[in-house]
Protein backbone atom coordinates (compact mmCIF):
# COMPACT_ATOMS: atom_id res chain seq x y z
CA UNK A 1 0.00 0.00 0.00
CA UNK A 2 3.10 2.58 0.03
CA UNK A 3 1.69 3.81 -3.50
CA UNK A 4 -1.60 3.70 -2.83
CA UNK A 5 -1.32 4.81 1.06
CA UNK A 6 -3.44 8.24 1.95
CA UNK A 7 -0.99 11.30 2.90
CA UNK A 8 -3.06 12.00 5.82
CA UNK A 9 -2.24 8.54 7.00
CA UNK A 10 1.51 8.80 6.37
CA UNK A 11 1.43 12.31 7.90
CA UNK A 12 -0.14 10.33 11.24
CA UNK A 13 2.58 7.90 11.02
CA UNK A 14 5.27 10.48 10.39
CA UNK A 15 4.58 12.90 12.75
CA UNK A 16 6.82 14.21 14.95
CA UNK A 17 5.46 13.72 18.80
CA UNK A 18 3.91 17.14 18.93
CA UNK A 19 1.44 18.75 21.73
CA UNK A 20 -1.41 17.16 20.61
CA UNK A 21 -0.32 14.09 21.38
CA UNK A 22 0.12 14.89 24.93
CA UNK A 23 -3.57 16.47 24.84
CA UNK A 24 -5.00 13.08 23.62
CA UNK A 25 -2.74 11.19 26.32
CA UNK A 26 -4.27 13.46 28.76
CA UNK A 27 -7.90 13.67 27.75
CA UNK A 28 -7.78 9.79 27.14
CA UNK A 29 -5.65 8.73 30.32
CA UNK A 30 -7.67 10.94 32.22
CA UNK A 31 -10.81 8.47 31.87
CA UNK A 32 -8.84 5.74 33.04
CA UNK A 33 -7.48 7.74 35.50
CA UNK A 34 -11.30 7.95 37.12
CA UNK A 35 -12.06 3.65 35.89
CA UNK A 36 -9.12 2.62 38.11
CA UNK A 37 -10.28 5.30 40.96
CA UNK A 38 -13.64 3.52 40.68
CA UNK A 39 -13.39 0.14 40.38
CA UNK A 40 -10.75 -0.13 42.94
CA UNK A 41 -12.00 2.05 45.46
CA UNK A 42 -14.27 -0.67 46.85
CA UNK A 43 -11.76 -2.31 47.99
CA UNK A 44 -11.22 0.52 50.35
CA UNK A 45 -14.74 0.31 51.88
CA UNK A 46 -15.92 -2.93 52.21
CA UNK A 47 -14.89 -3.71 55.82
CA UNK A 48 -16.07 -0.40 56.69
CA UNK A 49 -19.67 -1.68 54.65
CA UNK A 50 -19.43 -4.79 56.66
CA UNK A 51 -19.04 -2.88 60.23
CA UNK A 52 -21.83 -0.61 58.94
CA UNK A 53 -24.37 -2.84 58.11
CA UNK A 54 -23.30 -6.43 59.11
CA UNK A 55 -22.31 -5.91 62.73
CA UNK A 56 -22.93 -8.06 65.43
CA UNK A 57 -22.24 -6.48 69.00
CA UNK A 58 -22.18 -10.30 70.97
CA UNK A 59 -19.92 -11.16 68.41
CA UNK A 60 -15.65 -10.73 69.10
CA UNK A 61 -14.88 -9.76 65.63
CA UNK A 62 -17.00 -6.37 63.53
CA UNK A 63 -18.80 -7.69 60.89
CA UNK A 64 -18.03 -8.17 57.26
CA UNK A 65 -19.86 -8.49 54.38
CA UNK A 66 -21.72 -11.86 53.99
CA UNK A 67 -19.99 -13.90 50.84
CA UNK A 68 -23.21 -13.34 48.85
CA UNK A 69 -22.90 -9.68 49.58
CA UNK A 70 -19.24 -9.03 48.94
CA UNK A 71 -19.34 -11.25 45.74
CA UNK A 72 -21.99 -8.83 44.35
CA UNK A 73 -20.27 -5.56 45.81
CA UNK A 74 -17.10 -6.65 44.13
CA UNK A 75 -18.34 -8.47 40.94
CA UNK A 76 -21.22 -6.24 39.79
CA UNK A 77 -18.96 -3.64 38.50
CA UNK A 78 -16.79 -6.18 36.62
CA UNK A 79 -19.99 -7.21 35.04
CA UNK A 80 -20.87 -4.14 34.07
CA UNK A 81 -17.32 -3.32 32.49
CA UNK A 82 -17.56 -6.81 30.71
CA UNK A 83 -20.86 -5.67 28.79
CA UNK A 84 -20.11 -2.13 28.29
CA UNK A 85 -16.52 -3.71 26.60
CA UNK A 86 -18.59 -5.55 24.73
CA UNK A 87 -21.22 -3.13 23.62
CA UNK A 88 -18.70 0.11 22.88
CA UNK A 89 -16.53 -1.87 20.98
CA UNK A 90 -18.71 -2.57 18.83
CA UNK A 91 -20.52 0.67 18.58
CA UNK A 92 -17.39 2.47 18.41
CA UNK A 93 -16.90 0.45 14.69
CA UNK A 94 -20.48 1.27 13.57
CA UNK A 95 -20.79 4.76 14.88
CA UNK A 96 -17.10 5.97 15.26
CA UNK A 97 -15.14 6.23 18.17
CA UNK A 98 -15.59 9.88 18.85
CA UNK A 99 -19.98 9.88 18.36
CA UNK A 100 -20.17 7.48 21.64
CA UNK A 101 -16.89 8.58 23.70
CA UNK A 102 -19.06 11.19 25.24
CA UNK A 103 -21.13 8.71 26.80
CA UNK A 104 -19.24 6.55 28.27
CA UNK A 105 -17.72 9.71 30.54
CA UNK A 106 -21.19 10.96 31.58
CA UNK A 107 -22.70 7.67 32.63
CA UNK A 108 -19.19 7.43 34.95
CA UNK A 109 -19.82 10.52 36.71
CA UNK A 110 -23.39 10.16 36.96
CA UNK A 111 -23.35 6.50 38.44
CA UNK A 112 -20.54 7.89 40.70
CA UNK A 113 -22.80 10.50 42.28
CA UNK A 114 -25.33 7.58 42.71
CA UNK A 115 -23.39 4.94 44.04
CA UNK A 116 -22.81 7.17 46.66
CA UNK A 117 -26.14 8.20 46.99
CA UNK A 118 -26.89 4.72 47.27
CA UNK A 119 -30.43 4.49 49.71
CA UNK A 120 -32.55 1.87 51.35
CA UNK A 121 -34.55 1.05 54.56
CA UNK A 122 -32.37 -1.59 55.58
CA UNK A 123 -28.46 -2.97 54.47
CA UNK A 124 -30.01 -5.14 52.20
CA UNK A 125 -31.63 -2.67 50.12
CA UNK A 126 -28.48 -0.50 50.24
CA UNK A 127 -26.27 -2.89 49.00
CA UNK A 128 -28.65 -3.55 46.12
CA UNK A 129 -28.77 0.04 45.70
CA UNK A 130 -25.06 0.23 45.15
CA UNK A 131 -24.54 -2.97 43.24
CA UNK A 132 -27.42 -1.44 40.67
CA UNK A 133 -25.14 1.49 40.12
CA UNK A 134 -22.06 0.21 40.23
CA UNK A 135 -23.54 -1.77 37.19
CA UNK A 136 -24.25 1.05 35.03
CA UNK A 137 -20.84 2.78 36.49
CA UNK A 138 -19.18 -0.17 35.04
CA UNK A 139 -20.98 -0.15 32.08
CA UNK A 140 -19.27 3.03 30.98
CA UNK A 141 -16.05 2.36 32.46
CA UNK A 142 -15.99 -0.82 30.01
CA UNK A 143 -16.83 1.56 26.77
CA UNK A 144 -13.66 3.28 27.94
CA UNK A 145 -11.39 0.58 26.99
CA UNK A 146 -12.10 -0.13 23.48
CA UNK A 147 -12.42 3.40 22.74
CA UNK A 148 -9.29 5.35 24.55
CA UNK A 149 -7.02 2.58 23.08
CA UNK A 150 -8.43 2.49 19.77
CA UNK A 151 -8.36 6.79 19.74
CA UNK A 152 -4.55 7.20 20.54
CA UNK A 153 -3.33 4.00 18.39
CA UNK A 154 -5.15 5.76 15.47
CA UNK A 155 -3.96 9.57 16.55
CA UNK A 156 -0.28 8.35 17.32
CA UNK A 157 2.97 8.16 15.26
CA UNK A 158 4.69 4.74 14.23
CA UNK A 159 7.68 5.47 15.89
CA UNK A 160 6.01 6.08 19.34
CA UNK A 161 2.67 4.73 19.47
CA UNK A 162 2.93 1.99 21.97
CA UNK A 163 4.14 4.48 24.54
CA UNK A 164 1.36 6.69 24.23
CA UNK A 165 -1.17 4.47 24.27
CA UNK A 166 0.77 2.19 27.44
CA UNK A 167 0.91 6.20 28.72
CA UNK A 168 -3.01 6.16 28.46
CA UNK A 169 -3.54 3.00 30.27
CA UNK A 170 -0.50 4.24 33.17
CA UNK A 171 -3.25 6.80 34.21
CA UNK A 172 -4.97 3.85 36.20
CA UNK A 173 -1.52 3.90 38.65
CA UNK A 174 -2.58 7.28 39.57
CA UNK A 175 -6.16 6.42 39.96
CA UNK A 176 -5.40 3.85 42.50
CA UNK A 177 -3.21 5.78 44.25
CA UNK A 178 -5.76 8.66 43.94
CA UNK A 179 -7.95 6.37 45.87
CA UNK A 180 -5.83 5.81 48.79
CA UNK A 181 -5.39 9.36 49.19
CA UNK A 182 -8.84 10.62 49.16
CA UNK A 183 -9.40 7.79 51.87
CA UNK A 184 -6.62 8.58 53.94
CA UNK A 185 -7.71 12.34 54.17
CA UNK A 186 -11.27 11.27 54.48
CA UNK A 187 -10.93 8.98 57.31
CA UNK A 188 -7.69 10.82 59.45
CA UNK A 189 -10.53 13.75 59.19
CA UNK A 190 -13.15 11.59 60.18
CA UNK A 191 -11.12 9.87 62.59
CA UNK A 192 -9.44 13.06 64.72
CA UNK A 193 -13.33 14.97 64.59
CA UNK A 194 -15.09 11.81 65.99
CA UNK A 195 -13.59 10.26 68.69
CA UNK A 196 -14.22 6.04 68.49
CA UNK A 197 -12.79 3.38 70.51
CA UNK A 198 -11.61 -0.22 69.34
CA UNK A 199 -14.18 -2.84 68.98
CA UNK A 200 -12.58 -4.70 71.55
CA UNK A 201 -13.21 -2.50 74.36
CA UNK A 202 -16.77 -1.22 72.94
CA UNK A 203 -18.49 -2.31 70.23
CA UNK A 204 -21.14 -0.30 69.40
CA UNK A 205 -19.42 2.98 70.04
CA UNK A 206 -16.40 1.40 68.10
CA UNK A 207 -18.45 2.70 64.47
CA UNK A 208 -19.07 6.32 64.63
CA UNK A 209 -22.70 7.12 63.06
CA UNK A 210 -20.64 9.38 60.54
CA UNK A 211 -18.34 6.87 59.34
CA UNK A 212 -21.23 6.22 56.88
CA UNK A 213 -20.68 9.41 55.19
CA UNK A 214 -17.01 8.04 54.79
CA UNK A 215 -17.67 5.67 51.71
CA UNK A 216 -20.11 7.51 50.30
CA UNK A 217 -17.81 10.44 49.75
CA UNK A 218 -14.91 8.26 48.72
CA UNK A 219 -17.48 6.56 45.82
CA UNK A 220 -18.58 10.22 44.88
CA UNK A 221 -15.14 11.97 44.52
CA UNK A 222 -14.38 9.33 41.18
CA UNK A 223 -17.06 12.13 39.18
CA UNK A 224 -14.92 15.21 39.61
CA UNK A 225 -11.72 13.51 37.19
CA UNK A 226 -14.28 12.41 34.73
CA UNK A 227 -16.09 15.79 34.99
CA UNK A 228 -13.24 17.73 34.27
CA UNK A 229 -12.18 16.57 30.98
CA UNK A 230 -15.34 16.25 29.79
CA UNK A 231 -15.47 19.36 27.73
CA UNK A 232 -12.00 18.23 25.85
CA UNK A 233 -13.40 14.95 25.34
CA UNK A 234 -15.95 16.21 22.57
CA UNK A 235 -13.74 19.12 21.33
CA UNK A 236 -11.79 15.98 19.60
CA UNK A 237 -12.20 15.12 16.53
CA UNK A 238 -13.13 11.60 14.65
CA UNK A 239 -9.68 9.89 14.03
CA UNK A 240 -8.48 10.13 10.28
CA UNK A 241 -8.69 6.46 10.17
CA UNK A 242 -11.92 5.80 10.78
CA UNK A 243 -12.95 8.85 8.91
CA UNK A 244 -11.08 7.57 5.76
CA UNK A 245 -10.51 4.13 6.12
CA UNK A 246 -14.40 3.21 7.43
CA UNK A 247 -16.39 6.11 6.98
CA UNK A 248 -15.14 6.69 3.42
CA UNK A 249 -14.44 10.46 3.56
CA UNK A 250 -10.85 11.51 2.89
CA UNK A 251 -11.70 15.00 2.59
CA UNK A 252 -13.13 15.13 6.38
CA UNK A 253 -9.97 12.92 7.22
CA UNK A 254 -7.27 15.16 5.92
CA UNK A 255 -9.62 18.96 7.28
CA UNK A 256 -9.74 17.21 10.70
CA UNK A 257 -5.92 16.16 10.50
CA UNK A 258 -4.87 19.59 9.26
CA UNK A 259 -6.63 21.03 12.53
CA UNK A 260 -4.65 18.62 14.49
CA UNK A 261 -0.98 18.58 12.69
CA UNK A 262 -0.97 21.96 11.90
CA UNK A 263 0.04 21.38 8.27
CA UNK A 264 -2.25 21.20 4.54
CA UNK A 265 -3.44 18.02 3.33
CA UNK A 266 -4.45 16.95 0.36
CA UNK A 267 -8.16 15.11 0.40
CA UNK A 268 -7.20 12.42 -1.72
CA UNK A 269 -10.97 11.48 -2.91
CA UNK A 270 -10.16 8.85 -5.09
CA UNK A 271 -7.78 6.96 -3.88
CA UNK A 272 -10.36 6.08 -1.28
CA UNK A 273 -12.86 5.45 -3.92
CA UNK A 274 -10.27 2.88 -5.19
CA UNK A 275 -9.91 1.57 -2.17
CA UNK A 276 -10.96 -2.22 -1.00
CA UNK A 277 -14.13 -1.90 0.38
CA UNK A 278 -14.22 -1.77 4.14
CA UNK A 279 -16.20 -4.15 4.52
CA UNK A 280 -13.97 -7.09 2.79
CA UNK A 281 -14.66 -8.99 5.97
CA UNK A 282 -16.05 -9.32 8.42
CA UNK A 283 -15.64 -10.62 12.42
CA UNK A 284 -17.77 -14.00 12.14
CA UNK A 285 -16.21 -15.03 8.65
CA UNK A 286 -13.34 -17.77 7.62
CA UNK A 287 -10.88 -14.93 6.23
CA UNK A 288 -10.94 -13.03 9.47
CA UNK A 289 -10.06 -16.32 11.23
CA UNK A 290 -7.28 -16.95 8.33
CA UNK A 291 -6.01 -13.66 9.43
CA UNK A 292 -6.63 -12.38 12.88
CA UNK A 293 -7.99 -15.47 14.66
CA UNK A 294 -5.06 -16.99 16.79
CA UNK A 295 -4.23 -13.27 17.57
CA UNK A 296 -7.84 -12.30 18.96
CA UNK A 297 -7.58 -15.64 21.07
CA UNK A 298 -3.91 -15.02 21.91
CA UNK A 299 -5.24 -11.26 22.87
CA UNK A 300 -8.19 -12.37 24.65
CA UNK A 301 -6.76 -15.34 26.71
CA UNK A 302 -3.36 -13.43 28.17
CA UNK A 303 -5.73 -10.76 29.06
CA UNK A 304 -8.40 -13.40 31.21
CA UNK A 305 -5.39 -14.84 32.80
CA UNK A 306 -3.50 -11.69 33.67
CA UNK A 307 -6.50 -10.39 35.22
CA UNK A 308 -7.46 -13.70 37.24
CA UNK A 309 -3.90 -12.77 39.31
CA UNK A 310 -4.27 -8.97 38.89
CA UNK A 311 -7.78 -8.19 40.38
CA UNK A 312 -7.39 -10.75 42.78
CA UNK A 313 -4.19 -9.37 44.46
CA UNK A 314 -5.51 -5.85 43.86
CA UNK A 315 -8.81 -6.23 45.39
CA UNK A 316 -7.86 -8.37 48.14
CA UNK A 317 -4.57 -6.17 49.60
CA UNK A 318 -6.41 -5.71 52.80
CA UNK A 319 -7.16 -9.49 53.21
CA UNK A 320 -3.55 -10.82 52.63
CA UNK A 321 -2.24 -7.94 54.68
CA UNK A 322 -4.82 -8.83 57.16
CA UNK A 323 -3.34 -12.70 57.23
CA UNK A 324 0.21 -11.65 57.26
CA UNK A 325 -0.40 -9.17 60.31
CA UNK A 326 1.09 -6.28 58.53
CA UNK A 327 -1.92 -5.13 59.14
CA UNK A 328 -3.78 -5.12 63.38
CA UNK A 329 -6.57 -7.04 63.79
CA UNK A 330 -10.04 -5.04 63.01
CA UNK A 331 -10.81 -6.00 66.56
CA UNK A 332 -7.79 -3.71 67.81
CA UNK A 333 -9.48 -0.25 65.64
CA UNK A 334 -12.26 1.26 65.23
CA UNK A 335 -13.97 1.57 62.57
CA UNK A 336 -12.69 4.94 60.76
CA UNK A 337 -9.09 3.52 61.44
CA UNK A 338 -9.35 0.61 59.42
CA UNK A 339 -10.34 2.70 56.83
CA UNK A 340 -7.20 4.47 57.05
CA UNK A 341 -4.57 1.82 57.84
CA UNK A 342 -5.84 0.02 54.67
CA UNK A 343 -5.85 2.95 52.52
CA UNK A 344 -2.61 3.17 53.62
CA UNK A 345 -1.45 -0.24 52.78
CA UNK A 346 -2.81 0.11 49.33
CA UNK A 347 -1.27 3.68 48.79
CA UNK A 348 2.60 2.88 49.53
CA UNK A 349 2.06 -0.72 47.07
CA UNK A 350 0.62 2.17 44.38
CA UNK A 351 3.77 4.05 45.17
CA UNK A 352 6.31 1.38 45.66
CA UNK A 353 5.13 -0.96 42.52
CA UNK A 354 2.00 -0.31 40.67
CA UNK A 355 3.17 3.37 39.03
CA UNK A 356 6.82 2.47 38.85
CA UNK A 357 5.74 -0.59 36.54
CA UNK A 358 3.73 1.53 34.70
CA UNK A 359 5.95 4.28 33.40
CA UNK A 360 9.00 1.62 32.78
CA UNK A 361 6.07 0.59 29.94
CA UNK A 362 5.66 3.73 28.74
CA UNK A 363 9.88 4.32 28.89
CA UNK A 364 10.61 1.14 26.84
CA UNK A 365 8.14 -0.33 25.13
CA UNK A 366 9.00 0.88 21.62
CA UNK A 367 12.42 0.05 22.30
CA UNK A 368 12.42 -3.75 23.68
CA UNK A 369 8.90 -4.27 21.98
CA UNK A 370 5.47 -5.35 23.60
CA UNK A 371 6.44 -9.04 23.15
CA UNK A 372 9.34 -9.32 25.41
CA UNK A 373 7.84 -7.04 28.02
CA UNK A 374 4.25 -8.99 28.23
CA UNK A 375 6.82 -12.69 28.15
CA UNK A 376 9.19 -11.00 30.49
CA UNK A 377 6.10 -9.70 32.90
CA UNK A 378 4.04 -13.33 33.12
CA UNK A 379 7.74 -15.15 33.39
CA UNK A 380 8.61 -12.47 36.70
CA UNK A 381 4.96 -12.43 38.46
CA UNK A 382 5.09 -16.31 38.37
CA UNK A 383 8.71 -16.23 40.03
CA UNK A 384 7.44 -13.84 43.01
CA UNK A 385 4.23 -15.52 43.03
CA UNK A 386 5.61 -18.87 44.05
CA UNK A 387 8.21 -17.35 45.90
CA UNK A 388 5.55 -15.50 48.09
CA UNK A 389 3.60 -18.69 48.38
CA UNK A 390 6.37 -21.41 48.90
CA UNK A 391 8.18 -19.99 52.23
CA UNK A 392 4.93 -18.40 53.22
CA UNK A 393 5.30 -18.91 57.10
CA UNK A 394 8.17 -17.52 56.71
CA UNK A 395 6.41 -14.01 55.45
CA UNK A 396 4.22 -13.89 58.22
CA UNK A 397 7.20 -12.97 60.65
CA UNK A 398 9.11 -10.66 57.94
CA UNK A 399 6.45 -7.99 56.79
CA UNK A 400 9.15 -6.03 55.28
CA UNK A 401 10.44 -8.74 52.72
CA UNK A 402 6.68 -9.49 51.82
CA UNK A 403 5.54 -6.38 51.24
CA UNK A 404 8.96 -5.83 49.06
CA UNK A 405 7.98 -9.10 46.95
CA UNK A 406 4.35 -8.29 46.84
CA UNK A 407 5.33 -5.01 45.34
CA UNK A 408 7.68 -6.70 42.82
CA UNK A 409 4.39 -8.38 41.30
CA UNK A 410 2.77 -5.29 41.02
CA UNK A 411 5.80 -3.99 38.93
CA UNK A 412 6.01 -6.83 36.95
CA UNK A 413 2.52 -7.17 36.31
CA UNK A 414 2.67 -3.39 34.91
CA UNK A 415 5.88 -3.81 33.57
CA UNK A 416 4.31 -6.58 31.51
CA UNK A 417 1.17 -7.99 30.64
CA UNK A 418 -1.44 -5.29 32.28
CA UNK A 419 -0.17 -2.73 29.86
CA UNK A 420 0.95 -4.74 26.63
CA UNK A 421 -2.48 -6.58 26.74
CA UNK A 422 -3.74 -3.22 26.75
CA UNK A 423 -1.84 -2.24 23.53
CA UNK A 424 -1.36 -4.81 21.75
CA UNK A 425 -5.19 -5.28 20.61
CA UNK A 426 -5.60 -1.45 19.45
CA UNK A 427 -2.34 -2.53 17.08
CA UNK A 428 -3.25 -5.30 15.00
CA UNK A 429 -7.15 -5.49 13.86
CA UNK A 430 -8.46 -3.92 11.31
CA UNK A 431 -9.88 -0.14 11.44
CA UNK A 432 -13.33 -1.54 10.65
CA UNK A 433 -12.62 -4.08 14.03
CA UNK A 434 -10.59 -2.42 15.92
CA UNK A 435 -12.81 -1.12 18.65
CA UNK A 436 -14.88 -4.00 18.43
CA UNK A 437 -12.08 -6.73 18.61
CA UNK A 438 -10.30 -4.74 21.86
CA UNK A 439 -13.82 -4.72 23.58
CA UNK A 440 -13.86 -8.42 23.12
CA UNK A 441 -10.25 -8.94 24.47
CA UNK A 442 -10.99 -6.53 27.22
CA UNK A 443 -14.32 -8.20 27.98
CA UNK A 444 -12.26 -11.82 28.40
CA UNK A 445 -9.73 -9.79 30.49
CA UNK A 446 -12.88 -8.66 32.80
CA UNK A 447 -14.09 -12.34 32.64
CA UNK A 448 -10.77 -13.32 34.38
CA UNK A 449 -11.50 -10.19 36.86
CA UNK A 450 -14.93 -11.85 37.90
CA UNK A 451 -13.15 -15.50 38.42
CA UNK A 452 -10.41 -14.01 40.52
CA UNK A 453 -12.25 -11.31 42.20
CA UNK A 454 -15.07 -14.07 43.08
CA UNK A 455 -12.51 -17.09 43.43
CA UNK A 456 -10.05 -15.35 45.89
CA UNK A 457 -13.21 -14.18 48.17
CA UNK A 458 -13.56 -18.15 48.79
CA UNK A 459 -10.01 -19.72 48.16
CA UNK A 460 -8.21 -17.34 50.44
CA UNK A 461 -10.15 -18.38 53.78
CA UNK A 462 -8.25 -20.24 55.95
CA UNK A 463 -8.06 -23.56 56.12
CA UNK A 464 -9.50 -23.68 59.96
CA UNK A 465 -13.06 -22.78 60.60
CA UNK A 466 -12.11 -21.44 63.01
CA UNK A 467 -10.41 -18.82 61.53
CA UNK A 468 -12.39 -17.77 58.40
CA UNK A 469 -14.48 -14.58 58.16
CA UNK A 470 -18.10 -14.41 58.98
CA UNK A 471 -20.66 -16.52 56.44
CA UNK A 472 -17.60 -18.37 54.74
CA UNK A 473 -16.37 -22.02 54.24
CA UNK A 474 -12.96 -22.88 55.05
CA UNK A 475 -11.15 -22.14 51.50
CA UNK A 476 -7.29 -23.06 50.83
CA UNK A 477 -5.95 -20.35 52.33
CA UNK A 478 -3.32 -17.35 51.16
CA UNK A 479 -0.40 -19.80 50.78
CA UNK A 480 -2.52 -21.89 48.41
CA UNK A 481 -4.12 -19.43 46.78
CA UNK A 482 -0.96 -17.48 45.72
CA UNK A 483 0.51 -20.85 44.12
CA UNK A 484 -2.95 -21.09 42.29
CA UNK A 485 -2.41 -17.87 41.05
CA UNK A 486 1.65 -18.32 39.97
CA UNK A 487 0.44 -21.28 37.70
CA UNK A 488 -2.10 -18.92 36.17
CA UNK A 489 0.59 -16.71 35.46
CA UNK A 490 2.81 -19.45 33.94
CA UNK A 491 -0.25 -20.13 31.75
CA UNK A 492 0.06 -16.84 30.58
CA UNK A 493 3.55 -16.88 29.18
CA UNK A 494 2.92 -19.92 26.70
CA UNK A 495 -0.64 -17.95 25.04
CA UNK A 496 1.88 -14.84 25.07
CA UNK A 497 3.46 -16.97 21.87
CA UNK A 498 0.12 -16.73 19.69
CA UNK A 499 0.60 -12.42 19.91
CA UNK A 500 2.78 -10.78 17.14
CA UNK A 501 4.92 -8.17 18.31
CA UNK A 502 3.71 -4.54 16.50
CA UNK A 503 6.89 -2.37 17.72
CA UNK A 504 7.97 -0.01 14.39
CA UNK A 505 5.03 -0.87 12.40
CA UNK A 506 2.08 0.90 11.02
CA UNK A 507 -1.31 -0.04 11.68
CA UNK A 508 -1.79 -0.99 8.11
CA UNK A 509 1.40 -2.76 8.06
CA UNK A 510 0.47 -4.68 11.04
CA UNK A 511 -3.63 -5.35 10.04
CA UNK A 512 -2.88 -6.12 6.59
CA UNK A 513 -4.74 -3.84 4.72
CA UNK A 514 -1.71 -2.98 2.83
CA UNK A 515 -2.25 -6.56 1.19
CA UNK A 516 -5.79 -5.63 0.56
CA UNK A 517 -4.81 -2.44 -1.04
CA UNK A 518 -2.27 -4.06 -3.31
CA UNK A 519 -4.37 -6.82 -4.56
CA UNK A 520 -6.77 -4.01 -5.31
CA UNK A 521 -3.96 -2.25 -7.47
CA UNK A 522 -3.47 -5.25 -8.89
CA UNK A 523 -6.18 -6.06 -10.37
CA UNK A 524 -6.76 -2.74 -11.70
CA UNK A 525 -3.64 -2.48 -13.39
CA UNK A 526 -4.47 -5.97 -15.16
CA UNK A 527 -7.80 -4.60 -15.84
CA UNK A 528 -6.67 -1.50 -17.68
CA UNK A 529 -3.90 -3.57 -19.96
CA UNK A 530 -7.00 -5.18 -21.43
CA UNK A 531 -8.29 -1.95 -22.42
CA UNK A 532 -8.00 -0.02 -25.65
CA UNK A 533 -6.26 3.61 -24.76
Amino acid sequence: MANNQLGVLNALDAAKTQWYHFTAIVIAGMGFFTDAYDLFGISLITKLLGRIYYTNENHPKPGTLPPNVAAAVNGTAFAGTLAGQLFFGWLGDKLGRKRVYGLTLMLMVVCSIASGLSFGKSPAGVMTTLCFFRFWLGFGIGGDYPLSATIMSEYANKKTRGAFIAAVFAMQGFGILTGGIVALIVSASFDHAYKAPPYSVNPKDSTAPEADYIWRIILMFGAVPALLTYYWRMKMPETARYTALVARNAKQAAADMSKVLQVELEAEEEKVETAPSSNSFGLFTKEFARRHGLHLLGTSVCWFLLDIAYYSNNLFQKDIFSAIGWLPKAETMNAIHEVYRVAASQSLIALCGTIPGYWFTVALIDYIGRFTIQLMGFFFMTVFMFALAIPYHHWRSNNAGFLIMYSLTFFFANFGPNATTFVVPAEIFPARLRSTCHGISAAAGKLGAIVGALGFLYAAQSTNPAETDQGYPPGIGVKNTLLVLGSINCLGIFFTLLVPESKGKSLEELTGENEEADGNDKQQASSTQTLPV
